[in-house]
């Protein structure tokens, strides 16, 4: 289970809860939250490939990859051209397709901190970039927490691991070729 230490002091506990099939096969994740122990919210329906593909990202941008090689601190390399963008965003949604019951979302933000000049030398401001991954519960309660992109990959690549263990060792980033489309019948 992964966790976030948040900036108002809260815990935030993000579970993956394997979705299963008509027959009980663990197929894909749901994320289940609670805010210091107690029931937060169910978001993020078949989430896990996204996160897959999310850690695998941040990994590959703290590496320099892309566009993040503009960023000279590994900390503020994140796998978004945008300087604000959105890295992932999962509510919660009925059968009926209303909202509610939970958020979980992950911006990206672009901060200025100025470095005072020393020995005679200027000042100037220095751009870090931050995630900003944000809950909401079913009451309208928000929680954040601020995280360096080595956090954030360390988050979610916890989150990844135990959601392959939900999922009986599957791995959420390739679809097997076994089943659909392939005449294959169980």
């Amino acid at each position: 289970m992964g966790g976030l230490r948040c900036v108002d002091g809260s815990y935030l506990t993000v579970t993956p809860v394997a979705c299963t099939d008509s027959v009980g096969t663990p197929y894909e994740v749901t994320l289940e939250l609670h805010r210091d122990g107690t029931p937060y919210g169910s978001v993020g329906e078949r989430c896990g490939w996204l996160l897959a593909r999310l850690a695998c990202g941040v990994d590959e941008a703290r590496q320099g990859c892309g566009t993040a090689r503009w960023w000279t601190d590994p900390d503020d390399r994140f796998p978004s051209e945008e300087p604000d963008g959105e890295l992932f965003s999962f509510r919660y949604r009925s059968r009926s397709g209303l909202v509610g019951g939970g958020e979980l979302c992950c911006r990206l933000r672009t901060i200025p901190l100025w470095e005072p000049g020393r020995r005679g030398k200027r000042g100037q401001w220095r751009l870090t970039r931050r995630a900003y991954v944000e809950a909401w519960g079913a009451t309208g309660v928000g929680m954040r927490a601020v995280l360096t992109s080595a956090e954030l990959s360390a988050f979610v690549r916890g989150l990844v691991e135990e959601a392959e263990g939900c999922l009986e060792g599957r791995d959420l980033v390739r679809n097997s070729v076994e089943g659909a489309g392939t005449g294959e019948t169980r």
